[in-house]
């Protein structure tokens, strides 16, 4: 039976982001909600922000910020991602097939709002994929757990098996939808951009995220 959510964890810089985005762009779905992303300068990591698929942003976190929410050297904004963040995935519960929530982390899950949207999303019916932090949470072990959750653990060596299990899911159950030549562009509100053992309910780990290691 399909799971509602499709949840991608691991360790920070396996790609976890990369790979919704590609397989996204590999698709003819209909995607709304928002990725996280780095903000460097001069190279140096100074803080995150969001990015949604309709085009909107705000600064998550960065180490120039006031704010008595924290995680290491970054201030987090939880009004900024209240504002931009979870309306964007309020948004795509009304007007999008799959939800996109990237990601299920530290610095998200200060915020009481985004916590309802996402069981709110997970419960919806509607597709939601994701990202969620590897390191024990409460809540996030919690949303783990989620019988209509499948949690797969993305590492280096396991990248085509997983896009592979992603893009099956996305087709699972809508005839409709169509993959894309990997040369295709993504499609609007997608461009901002050894075995594989899954079980709901629990993390699967197959043979062996930036803002866990903020």
């Amino acid at each position: 039976m399909t799971r509602q959510a499709l949840l991608l964890t691991g360790k920070p810089g396996t790609g976890k982001t990369a790979l919704i985005k590609e397989a996204l762009a590999r698709t003819t779905v209909e995607a709304g909600g928002f990725y996280t992303e780095e903000i460097r300068t001069a190279g140096e990591r100074q803080g995150f922000r969001i990015v949604t698929l309709d085009g909107q942003e705000a600064i998550l976190a960065h180490v120039n910020m006031s704010s008595p929410y924290r995680v290491s050297k970054y201030a987090v904004d939880i009004g900024s991602l209240d504002a931009v963040g979870v309306s964007a995935l309020q948004r795509a519960l009304k007007q999008s097939k799959v939800v996109v929530i990237d990601e299920i982390g530290k610095m998200e899950l200060f915020s009481n709002q985004f916590r309802k949207a996402v069981v709110q999303a997970i419960e919806s019916g509607k597709k939601v994929l994701g990202t969620i932090m590897l390191n024990p949470h409460p809540f996030a072990d919690q949303i783990k757990l989620h019988p209509e959750v499948e949690v797969i653990e993305l590492t280096r060596d396991n990248r085509a098996q997983a896009m592979a299990k992603v893009l099956a899911w996305l087709r699972e159950g809508d005839s409709s939808l169509h993959l894309l030549d990997r040369g295709t562009p993504p499609a609007t509100g997608h461009q901002r951009p050894q075995s594989l053992s899954c079980a709901s309910g629990q993390e699967s780990v197959i043979t062996s995220s930036a803002l866990e290691t903020a």
